[in-house]
């Protein structure tokens, strides 16, 4: 007899992967400087990021949505003003 799909362990191959980036890969991905992404640690408002000790690490998943978020058609739309801080 098969044991079922649903108890076997799942090898880590299987598993979907997470993409990391650096604070330097991770502002060049979002065309920004990678001072501008430690300034937004300390003081907010940038994307999500992980410590992992003394690293600090991105998933390109939270550098897209933060990304999504200020996305704007024009000057006047409100996620312009949030984008700019105001």
């Amino acid at each position: 007899m098969l044991p079922s799909l649903e108890s076997r362990p799942v090898p880590v191959s299987e598993h979907p992967t997470q993409h990391y980036l650096n604070n330097t890969q991770a502002a060049a991905y979002l065309n920004l400087s990678p001072r501008t992404l430690e300034k937004q640690r300390v003081i907010g408002g940038g994307p999500w990021f992980r410590k992992f000790g003394r690293r600090v690490v991105y998933a390109l998943a939270d550098l897209d949505a933060w990304a999504d978020e200020r996305r704007c058609g024009s000057t006047s739309d409100l996620p312009y003003d949030r984008a700019l801080g105001r």
